[in-house]
């Protein structure tokens, strides 16, 4: 599992490398050598998609997102735990089910293709899908956590991150 984060966050880092390079070979090709590239526009807008989605799995597995723990951390720990699953509880709802409507609509725009590059939509759509999954199982392992830290064991308020840190993965 930990070497599965890094590779989120070295597909968000790869990705977003591969944008800046097409941007920058857009430009030159359009202002020094006169030659637009067509199909850059095509490419930054599915590159930017799953930029993204790779960025929001990897702030969710770091449990980056923005929060307010103003309640939580205001209450005892264990009903502040309680609070935190609840919370992620719902967010794993949300996400599943816009995870299932994103599926459906990549599966209606699997046959539509892009003008220039003719590739299917569905390779757009789907990262929606992919995001809002992984992002849900990272989501279900912090209300594990939280469940544990219920139950009366000891905080488990480390990130993912700060797990690997800990255990020599090289970060």
């Amino acid at each position: 599992m930990r070497n599965l984060g890094k590779l989120w966050n070295w597909a968000a880092a790869i990705s977003l490398l591969v944008l800046v390079l097409i941007t920058i070979a857009a430009v030159v090709m359009r202002y020094v050598f006169n030659a637009p590239l067509q199909w850059t526009e095509e490419m930054s807008g599915l590159l930017m998609i799953w930029i993204v989605m790779f960025g929001a799995i990897a702030a969710e597995r770091e449990n980056q997102h923005l929060t307010i723990p103003l309640l939580p951390e205001a209450m005892p720990r264990r009903w502040g735990a309680a609070l935190n699953m609840v919370t992620a509880a719902a967010s794993i709802a949300v996400l599943a089910y816009m995870a299932y409507l994103a599926y459906g609509l990549s599966m209606r725009a699997q046959y539509k293709l892009t003008q220039i590059l003719q590739i299917s939509w569905f390779w757009i759509d789907i990262a929606v899908t992919v995001g809002c999954a992984v992002m849900a199982v990272y989501t279900l392992m912090r209300v594990y956590r939280h469940f544990r830290e219920c139950a009366g064991e000891a905080p488990l308020e480390k990130t993912l991150t700060e797990q690997d840190a800990a255990s020599g993965d090289g970060r």
